[in-house]
């Protein structure tokens, strides 16, 4: 098989823990690039978070595309069109504060390219920190939310949140996208949209087959584009729940699992027509 595209999930999977691109993955992405496959990163992150990540794989100069806000957008990188947008109207948002208070749970969300919270927390910090978005603590959530957004998260430890996404989903099944991002973020988006049906629409545009399409992750928001994919990929570093529904599971994040699956994949086959 000769793959047209690899969808690269960012935090734990394409960067190293320090928020780095291993020389020898981004080696890989280049050249991959250069036989005519399509680099595509696909993250919970904001669009504007991913754009320096986009720069340093040449991605515009390629012609590739981000999949941000877990799907929410689709960027075009060369020229910057958005080809996709889904937001939640603001009665959404402001229901989603009063059930965070109902479960004992922080929430967050963006406007603009500020991340507005009401509790100063150490998990919205993590996301600062990830994404590189100055954080405003605010008197009133419901204030300062005024507008549509394109999704909220909510934040807790680990097993509690676990326990909250279980309840949600059932509530929200068929209104709204619920699943965690990394074990202390649970993300909400509108219903239907994940990282597997934006990918289905991109590849519907560009004329690539699923078959044609790796993807690779490591949290329960790739599930979706790893089960839709030809060759879905776990990274070592993964969830048990992600590498039970893998076709294939590689090296960690931290031992250049993105480049071991491209030199595996992409660049023994020959190029790309």
């Amino acid at each position: 098989m000769t793959y047209k595209m690899i969808v690269l999930d960012l935090d734990d999977t394409l960067l190293r823990n320090d928020l780095t691109i291993s020389p020898r993955t981004k080696q890989a992405l280049m050249d991959a690039q250069e036989m005519g496959a399509k680099v595509v990163l696909a993250s919970g992150r904001p669009t504007s978070a991913m754009l320096p990540i986009a720069e340093e794989l040449k991605l515009k100069e390629y012609g590739s595309f981000i999949l941000s806000f877990n799907g929410a957008k689709i960027i075009n990188c060369q020229t910057g069109e958005e080809l996709f947008s889904s937001t939640l109207p603001t009665e959404t948002i402001h229901q989603l504060y009063d059930i965070s208070r109902r479960e004992n749970v922080l929430i967050h969300t963006y406007v603009g390219d500020t991340i507005v919270t009401e509790d100063a927390n150490p998990y919205t910090d993590v996301e600062g920190q990830l994404t590189n978005l100055p954080i405003h603590v605010v008197d009133s959530f419901k204030e300062a939310v005024t507008e549509p957004v394109v999704k909220a998260l909510m934040l807790e430890e680990p097993d509690f949140l676990k326990k909250v996404e279980e309840k949600l989903q059932k509530e929200f099944a068929g209104s709204l996208s619920v699943m965690r991002s990394k074990p202390f973020f649970l993300e909400f988006t509108e219903a239907g949209v994940t990282k597997g049906t934006s990918l289905n629409s991109l590849i519907g545009k560009l004329g690539i087959s699923r078959d044609e399409v790796i993807a690779v992750g490591d949290s329960n928001n790739d599930l979706s584009m790893i089960e839709f994919a030809g060759l879905g990929v776990a990274m070592g570093n993964a969830t048990d729940e992600i590498k039970a529904k893998a076709d294939f599971i590689t090296d960690s994040n931290m031992n250049d699992g993105v480049a071991k699956v491209v030199e595996e994949f992409i660049l023994k086959t020959v190029s790309v027509q």
